[in-house]
């Protein structure tokens, strides 16, 4: 494993998980420089580095890494064969995709479900992932080396899959299938720490200030209110940032008044212009 990885020393990114390291992507007989490029920047994306292409139309690397970005190493490492064998020689698991009934029976497997196949047999040797020509798919001859064949449910009205689609299907079951699901999700950078317990009682404060000073108890229960109010924000877990935003909301009603109470009386500045900050 590690020497199928080390003709990716200049990797930029992260390094594709060592349990994807022995999967091979196989195209054969591409037609359209484009959509080679579709696959690399897919494989790329779910952490798959080799590339075997049996006799492709055109292969122009310049080209393809102009269309997937930072994936030099890659198009780099790239293997051109002439022939499907030649690209199969060394695997021990072949794992074809059609989305055609064909007349002969083939082992049909859903990606999902034979992902934990696919990974077991790459644990013993390179497992091969292999897609046919984007006019015609696989041939009955290249399906006949395939030990399982691949189907991605999708409209029967139009169940075509470009080639980089269905790849990327295939690649993303792969990639959570190796443990890529377990990175956390990102946050957003004005996110904040936890509100304190204190930090949301003076937001609770604000808000009950802020009601009473537009009447908003005058035909309802302020303790059954904020008890609402309480489960839903509650609900929300908001953190310092937005525990401050609602508590500036429940002051601001009241400057808001307080203005125009001031500009009933002749004061006449916004709030905006005289409010004092908020506490």
């Amino acid at each position: 494993m590690t020497e199928n990885l080390r003709a990716l020393e200049d990797w930029d990114g992260p390094a594709p998980d060592p349990a994807l390291g022995d999967i091979v992507v196989v195209l054969d007989e591409t037609q359209d420089l484009v959509n080679i490029a579709g696959v690399v920047r897919a494989m790329r994306n779910m952490g798959l580095s080799r590339l075997r292409l049996v006799n492709p139309v055109e292969f122009d690397p310049w080209r393809i890494t102009g269309i997937a970005h930072r994936c030099d190493a890659i198009v780099e490492a790239a293997e051109i064969v002439d022939s499907l064998d030649a690209a199969l020689a060394d695997t021990v698991w072949v794992v074809g995709t059609t989305n055609r009934g064909r007349t002969a029976q083939r082992n049909y497997v859903r990606p999902r479900e034979h992902v934990p196949e696919i990974l077991a047999r790459a644990a013993h040797g390179t497992v091969a992932l292999l897609f046919g020509r984007e006019d015609r798919g696989l041939s009955n001859e290249a399906l006949d080396r395939c030990h399982a064949v691949a189907v991605i449910p999708a409209n029967p009205d139009y169940s075509s899959l470009n080639l980089a689609q269905a790849f990327l299907i295939l690649g993303y079951e792969l990639y959570l299938g190796a443990g890529g699901g377990a990175a956390p999700l990102p946050r957003g950078r004005r996110a904040g720490p936890p509100a304190t317990h204190d930090q949301l009682e003076q937001m609770y404060t604000a808000l009950e200030e802020g009601l009473h000073r537009i009447n908003f108890f005058r035909a309802r229960s302020p303790e059954g209110v904020m008890r609402t109010l309480r489960t839903l924000l509650g609900r929300a877990e908001p953190d310092l940032q937005e525990a401050g935003v609602m508590r500036a909301l429940g002051y601001g009603i009241g400057k808001h008044l307080d203005w125009l109470m001031r500009e009933g009386a002749g004061g006449g500045r916004s709030p905006e212009e005289g409010s004092p900050s908020d506490p």
